[in-house]
């Protein structure tokens, strides 16, 4: 009989709060932070991760405020990490120029992004497209492009990988195009096999956190579920904490 496999585990000595997407809801951001930051503060012992899995923007009113707050976020037990969302490698992209993505960024949670930015994005339909990438990369402060392009594609941690959207089955982790570690849904939703650690990843929203024997889904839709998740990961312990248990007594809209 083969061993039961070990359980995956973090880091000795080591905690992690994984935050699925964020998507421009800074009202949730902030309860969410608040539970983290009070839950830290009972784990005097070990040191702590506060990483987020990327498409902090798009889709909600708050694009600017959320990347904002993140950028400048500082707390002395929780150390930020950043992953980049396909949301995010999609503005870095308009932002360099890229031409034929623009109408359909702003189809897909780009137009709330620059209304946070202060662009109206109505003012892009009678301009060309040279002209409206100009005004995008006008409206978007430099160091807030630069906080986005600096994030990572995936943070390994002990047994967990960590990344937006999943990976490519049965490819090295070396091998893997950013393109799938950013955008991927169909094979790595449906796959089953060991990706030889414990996957944790966002981009696809489900109802309540996904658990799976190879992977873990913590998107559980923010901008219009109202529930922004947390995935606490210590020794070999899980927990969650999320935004709905903050909301007393109101029921979540039904989707």
């Amino acid at each position: 009989n083969p061993m039961p496999k070990a359980p995956p585990r973090t880091r000795r000595g080591y905690g992690a709060y994984v935050v699925g997407d964020v998507h421009c809801r800074l009202d949730l951001l902030d309860r969410l932070l608040a539970l983290i930051e009070a839950d830290v503060e009972q784990t005097p012992a070990r040191k702590s991760l506060l990483v987020f899995l990327g498409d902090l923007i798009d889709r909600g009113p708050d694009s600017r405020a959320v990347v904002e707050r993140l950028r400048t976020y500082q707390h002395d037990r929780l150390k930020p990490y950043f992953l980049a969302g396909n949301h995010e490698e999609v503005l870095l992209r308009l932002l360099t120029g890229e031409r034929g993505i623009l109408s359909s960024w702003l189809q897909f949670g780009g137009a709330e992004c620059l209304q946070s930015y202060g662009l109206d994005p109505a003012s892009l339909r009678d301009v060309g497209e040279t002209a409206a990438l100009a005004e995008v990369k006008k409206a978007i402060p430099t160091e807030h492009a630069r906080f986005i392009g600096g994030f990572a594609d995936t943070l390994s941690f002990g047994d967990y990988l960590l990344v937006h959207a999943g990976l490519r089955p049965k490819v090295d982790l070396s091998l893997q195009s950013q393109s799938d570690l950013r955008w991927i849904r169909s094979p790595f939703l449906e796959d089953e096999s060991d990706h030889g650690m414990m996957v944790v990843h966002g981009h696809t929203i489900s109802p309540a956190v996904e658990e799976r024997p190879n992977r873990i889904g913590i998107d559980t839709g923010a901008y219009r579920t109202g529930v922004l998740t947390a995935l606490v990961l210590e020794g070999t312990e899980r927990r969650i904490l999320n935004t709905a248990k903050a909301e007393v007594g109101t029921e979540p809209a039904a989707h």
